[in-house]
């Protein structure tokens, strides 16, 4: 499977940036998929993610703590697309925003099976 993401940009605090990524080379609905995000100097982190729909099980949608209530992931399954909703952006959320997935997996983590290139967000302040 192939990941792109994109939407990336520069923008205030307090504004909003959505973030999609395109799956394509399989069916979404049977990844997990999510975004993580890495800033300069620091280590790569999870920030959102969906398990896959073949199961159900509570818990499959997740957000970091940082991020709850101001980011909601999402997906599209007819366009086999994955969304980051981003409200109230603060300038700590700047960094490479990755989108990953993971074939049959409940949820997420650095082991991905599959990364898009980064897209850049850079929040000021």
């Amino acid at each position: 499977v192939q990941l792109q993401a994109s939407g990336g940009g520069s923008v205030q605090a307090g504004e909003s940036l959505r973030l999609s990524c395109s799956v394509s080379g399989a069916s979404l609905d049977n990844y997990a998929v999510g975004w993580f995000r890495q800033a300069p100097g620091k280590e790569r982190e999870k920030v959102a993610c969906i398990g896959n729909s073949v199961a159900i099980y509570d818990g499959r949608i997740w957000h970091a703590e940082p991020v709850k209530g101001r980011f909601t992931i999402s997906t599209d399954s007819a366009k086999n697309m994955v969304y980051l909703q981003m409200n109230s952006l603060k300038p700590e959320d700047s960094g490479v925003y990755y989108c990953a997935a993971d074939y049959l997996a409940l949820g997420c983590d650095n082991n991905m099976d599959s990364w898009g290139k980064g897209t850049q967000v850079t929040v000021s302040s």
